[in-house]
């Protein structure tokens, strides 16, 4: 990856957006990757249950989060 703006950068942009973690799996980065996708997961999955309805704010957090740090990320 170039850098900021580069084509690698904004490809892992764009996986984000369909899988959070994904664009920093693209990157190399197994760790930044396992935590964007466990966060935004766990946030959606506890949506799900009704019970605690609020959480999608959290899981739309992590997932703009996760789109944000691979289109900016610099190797």
């Amino acid at each position: 990856m170039s850098g900021q703006g580069s084509g690698g950068n904004v490809i892992a942009a764009i996986c984000n957006i369909f899988i959070p973690g994904l664009g920093q799996l693209v990157q190399g980065r197994i760790f930044m990757a396992l935590f964007f996708f466990i966060g935004a997961s766990v946030s959606y999955a506890l949506v799900a249950t009704v019970i605690l309805f609020f959480m999608w704010i959290v899981g739309a957090i992590f997932h703009l989060w996760s789109i944000i740090d691979a289109a900016r990320y610099k190797s």
